[in-house]
C-alpha cells in the first residue's frame, strides 16, 4: 500500500469524496446509493407491517432473527467462495435474487395475500443472499479503486452512502405508508436494485482476484479462521463486533416499539427515529472519510462503542421526542464509526488471498450475530419492556469497549509493524520490524 506521504494530497470536499476519482467505485456507489433508499425503504414497511398485523414485538424479533440467521451460519462459507470466485459476478447474482424477493413480497402484500409465514421465508431467503452479498461486497471494494491509499475512503463512503440512504429511504417510506400501505414500498426496492446491476455490468475491471489455491472448502475455512482468531488486533476487533452487535444492533428491531407504544406516534414517527440515527450515523461516516490516514482509527474502536452504548441507555430512558431524536442520533454516530473503522482497519491489515475469509468473518460479526440479537431482544422485550432490554445493551457495550481498551497499547504495538511494511507507517527500526514479522499473521495456506 502506498504511503501517505506520497498519495495526491488533496482538501476539503475533495479529500472527503476521493475515492470517487475510481471511475469504478464511483459507478458502484451512486448505483448502490439508489438501491440503498430502496433497501431502507423496505426494511421501515416490512417493520411497520409485521407489527401493525400483529402487535408482537416478539415475532418482530423473531423476523428479524429469521432474517439474519443465514449470515450466521452460511457467511463463513461465502468467504471461501469469495476468495475463489470472480467477486462482480457473485455480486450481480445476489443482487438479482434480492430484487426477486423484493418483488414477490410486492405483490403478495399489494394482492392482500401476505402473511406471517410467508414474511417469515421471505426473510430467510433474504439472508441467504445477504450471507453471499456483504462479504463478497467488502472484499470487492478494493478491486474497484485505483489506488490503494483510497481504500480507507472508499469504506468510508460506502457507509455514507449507507447512512444517506438511510435519511432518505425511512423518510419516504413514513410518508408512503401513511398514503399508499407498505406494498409500493416493497415494490419500489424491488425496482431499485436495477441501478446496482447496472452499475456493476458497466465496470472495466483491471486487478486481478486472487484465488486460494486450496481445493478442500473445509481446509479454505480452516486457515481463515486460524488467520483471523490467530492474531489478537483481528480477534479483539471481531469480538468487540460481535458484543455490540449482539446487544446493541437489534435496537433497530424494537423502534416500532419505541415509535408507537413509548413515544405515542405512528409510521412517521418511526421513520424520523431512523432518519436521525441514519443523520448520526451519517455524520460518523464524514468524519471518517475527512481522515488522511488509517493511523490511528485503533482507538476510534473503544471510543465509538461506548458512544453507541450511551447514546443507546439515554434514548431508552427518554419519553419525549425531541429529547430521543439527538440521543438516537449518537447512538448511530458511534454505532458506524466503531463499525467502518473496525472495516478499515482489518481491510488495511488483510493478506489479500484471505481478504474474502476475513470479510465473511467481519460480516458474521456484524450481522451474523444479530439473529440471536433479534430473538434476545425480542424475548426480553416481552418480559422488561423495550425500554429496559435497550438500556441493557447499552450497558453491556460500554462494559465490551472498556475491556477492548485496556488491550489497545499491546493491539497498537503487533499492528504497527504492519503499517510500516506496507508504507503507512514510516520504516521502523530492523529491530521493531523483525518483530512484527514475527507477531504478525502466518501465511498458511
Amino acid at each position: 500500500m502506498s504511503s501517505p506521504t506520497t498519495s495526491r494530497r488533496t482538501t476539503g470536499l475533495k479529500q472527503v469524496f476521493r475515492a470517487l476519482d475510481n471511475r469504478n467505485y464511483r459507478l458502484f456507489f451512486f448505483g448502490q446509493g439508489v438501491s440503498l433508499i430502496g433497501t431502507w425503504m423496505q426494511t421501515i414497511a416490512l417493520g411497520w407491517l409485521i407489527y401493525r398485523i400483529t402487535h408482537s414485538p416478539f415475532l418482530l424479533g423473531m423476523v428479524g432473527f429469521a432474517g439474519q440467521l443465514p449470515m450466521l451460519l452460511l457467511t463463513p462459507l461465502a468467504g471461501v467462495l469469495s476468495d475463489r470466485w470472480q467477486r462482480r459476478r457473485v455480486l450481480v447474482v445476489t443482487q438479482s435474487l434480492a430484487m426477486l424477493q423484493a418483488l414477490v413480497l410486492a405483490y403478495l402484500t399489494l394482492a392482500g395475500l401476505i402473511q406471517v409465514w410467508q414474511i417469515m421465508v421471505l426473510a430467510i431467503f433474504s439472508g441467504a443472499v445477504n450471507s453471499f452479498d456483504m462479504p463478497t461486497r467488502q472484499a470487492f471494494t478494493l478491486e474497484m479503486v485505483d489506488r490503494q491509499e483510497d481504500l480507507p475512503n472508499a469504506i468510508a463512503l460506502n457507509s455514507s452512502v449507507f447512512n444517506v440512504s438511510r435519511l432518505i429511504g425511512p423518510t419516504i417510506a413514513g410518508i408512503l405508508i401513511s398514503l399508499v400501505g407498505e406494498g409500493v414500498c416493497f415494490l419500489l426496492n424491488g425496482l431499485s436494485y436495477i441501478a446496482v446491476i447496472a452499475a456493476l455490468l458497466s465496470m472495466r475491471l483491471v486487478r486481478p482476484q486472487a484465488h486460494a489455491l486450496q481445493e478442500n472448502l473445509l481446509r479454505d475455512l480452516q486457515v481463515g479462521v486460524h488467520y483471523a482468531f490467530g492474531f489478537l488486533p483481528i480477534r479483539n476487533i471481531l469480538l468487540l463486533l460481535a458484543v455490540v452487535s449482539l446487544v446493541g444492533m437489534p435496537y433497530t428491531v424494537l423502534m416500532p416499539v419505541f415509535a408507537k407504544d413509548v413515544l405515542r406516534g405512528g409510521a412517521q414517527t418511526l421513520g424520523i427515529l431512523m432518519a436521525c440515527a441514519g443523520v448520526g450515523a451519517l455524520t460518523g461516516t464524514i468524519y471518517l472519510a475527512a481522515r488522511n490516514s488509517v493511523v490511528g482509527l485503533g482507538r476510534r474502536i473503544p471510543l465509538a462503542a461506548a458512544c453507541f452504548g450511551l447514546g443507546l441507555i439515554g434514548f431508552s430512558l427518554s419519553r419525549h421526542m425531541l429529547l430521543s431524536l439527538p440521543l438516537i442520533a449518537v447512538a448511530g454516530f458511534g454505532m458506524m464509526v466503531n463499525m467502518a473503522s473496525s472495516n478499515t482497519i482489518l481491510q488495511t491489515i488483510a493478506e489479500e488471498d484471505k481478504r474474502g475469509r476475513l470479510m465473511s468473518l467481519y460480516a458474521m460479526s456484524f450481522a451474523g450475530m444479530a439473529p440471536l440479537g433479534s430473538l434476545l431482544a425480542g424475548t426480553l422485550s416481552t418480559r422488561i419492556g423495550a425500554p429496559a432490554t435497550l438500556a441493557l445493551g447499552g450497558f453491556v457495550c460500554l462494559v465490551g469497549a472498556g475491556l477492548f481498551a485496556l488491550q489497545l497499547p499491546q493491539l497498537r504495538a503487533l499492528v504497527r509493524p504492519i503499517y510500516s511494511q506496507k508504507g503507512i507507517l514510516p520504516a521502523l527500526a530492523s529491530g521493531l520490524s523483525a518483530a512484527g514479522e514475527l507477531s504478525s499473521p502466518t501465511r498458511e495456506g
